[in-house]
């Protein structure tokens, strides 16, 4: 087992490895920027390491830097979290050659993974289901007119490197193709240093649902049943749940196993989530794998009793899977809102600054993972998100209720947030009955 590990991120995620660590008596240590100096979260590590200025180009992404942290630091391993560095295979490869592991896993089946293009021929392999798309990387507009015309409109441009739901467009039609073909390779340039773009077959009003998987480094693995994002904006996830609503066992089962086939065709180990988007009828297409922990982990957690978080640092120091997969079930229903410091009501504006009063809600059921405190300032440098509010209860019906409850209750005077978005939601009646998909929002919602 580890002695020390660095925590190679900041804010919620960072507190939530600290004490993962904390529970298992490992020593935490922690980087921060300029910005984040002071914080009171980082007081929950046991050491903490400015890494550079505020942009998170120069301290939080600037490798170098956490690799010296992680050096004086005298760690024997660094959790990535989510964001910044965790899928960079090159940062995982560093830390290798520095004889410092990864939580995560090996940077080989990261970098396989981290091109879609890659993925889908992996999924081919192992015989998991997949959307139409594109024989390789398309180059020209030319090739992606041919596409569209042999699959039919709409079709889907995506970038093979990155998420987040930058490098795609939607065309429904030639006019509309054309320009989306290059504004989906610039962004994807910019973003992710790769223009290169894939074309699928666009499934229309599609739910997104991901299953949970974790694998050891001998062979083992398991999954953890599914989450549903569907309720999702511009592809940014606002609200997730599990189990998913309106997918039958059947369904359910199948999905979970081609998750365990996927991550066995990858040779992967440690925590990972296999990406699916299912249709009107029923049938599920592989998209990615994220090569990481995600932000809603908390919602398997609910429903399975499952720490991932001491999971990913056990799997890591080379401890053998202690969960079976018959142990594994979904208890009750758990939902989560990702709680943004935006002003929903202005086309999400971030809303940085000073939080004057922070009251949190609490209760039978409720989790509010968050690094945030009344004083504290909210930089404009980073993820918009201060914290995630989670329920679990014995039925659906129940976590929405409690959930109406616990939104209700939260309050974060002196910036704006998404929870009046979040109530509109779960209060939508459409939301209610399970009859969701990922134009949802755009459907019923007028805030956007």
């Amino acid at each position: 087992m580890y002695q020390r590990i660095l925590v190679a991120n900041r804010g919620e995620i960072a507190l939530r490895i600290f004490r993962a660590c904390r529970e298992l008596g490992i020593e935490s240590v922690a980087i921060f920027s300029e910005a984040d100096r002071g914080a009171q979260y980082l007081e929950l590590a046991d050491e903490a390491y400015c890494v550079g200025p505020a942009k998170p180009a120069d301290s939080y992404l600037r490798i170098a830097n956490v690799i010296s942290a992680a050096e004086v630091g005298n760690v024997q391993a660094i959790h990535p979290g989510y964001g910044f560095l965790a899928e960079n295979a090159h940062f995982n490869e560093v830390c290798r050659s520095c004889k410092i592991d990864f939580i995560g896993p090996k940077p080989e089946a990261m970098a396989r993974l981290g091109d879609k293009n890659v993925a889908r021929e992996m999924a081919k392999k192992a015989k998991v289901p997949i959307v139409p798309g594109s024989d390789g990387l398309v180059e020209t507009v030319d090739e992606a007119l041919r596409f569209a015309h042999e699959v039919g409109f709409p079709v889907l441009i995506k970038a093979v490197a990155g998420g987040g739901g930058k490098g795609m467009r939607v065309a429904a039609n030639d006019l509309v193709l054309k320009t989306a073909f290059q504004q989906a390779r610039a962004e994807a340039e910019a973003a992710f240093g790769n223009g290169d773009v894939y074309l699928e077959k666009y499934i229309e009003q599609p739910r997104h649902v991901e299953v949970q998987v974790l694998a050891d480094n001998h062979g083992n693995v398991i999954h953890l049943w599914e989450r549903d994002c569907s309720v999702q904006r511009r592809h940014q996830k606002l609200i997730e749940e599990s189990p998913s609503t309106n997918i039958n066992q059947k369904t359910r089962d199948a999905m979970c196993e081609a998750a365990k086939r996927m991550i066995q065709q990858a040779e992967y180990s440690n925590a990972a989530t296999v990406e699916f988007i299912v249709d009107k009828d029923g049938k599920f297409y592989f998209i990615e794998v994220n090569a990481r922990i995600q932000v809603e982990h908390p919602v398997t957690e609910m429903v399975t009793g499952i720490d991932l978080i001491k999971q990913q640092i056990l799997i890591s120091s080379g401890e053998k899977l202690t969960i079976r997969q018959k142990d594994v079930k979904q208890s009750g229903a758990s939902i989560e809102c990702r709680i943004n410091a935006e002003n929903p009501a202005k086309n999400f504006q971030p809303s940085p600054g000073k939080i004057e009063r922070l009251v949190t809600p609490g209760g039978f059921g409720v989790r509010f993972d968050s690094h945030v405190h009344s004083g504290y300032v909210v930089p404009p440098y980073y993820d918009s998100m201060i914290g995630k509010l989670i329920v679990h209860q014995p039925t659906r019906a129940g976590a929405i209720s409690t959930m109406l409850r616990a939104l209700s209750e939260l309050r974060v005077d002196g910036i704006h947030t998404t929870t009046p978005l979040h109530q509109e939601i779960l209060s939508h009646s459409a939301f209610v009955e399970g009859g969701i998909d990922t134009t949802f929002v755009e459907r019923n919602l007028t805030n956007d």
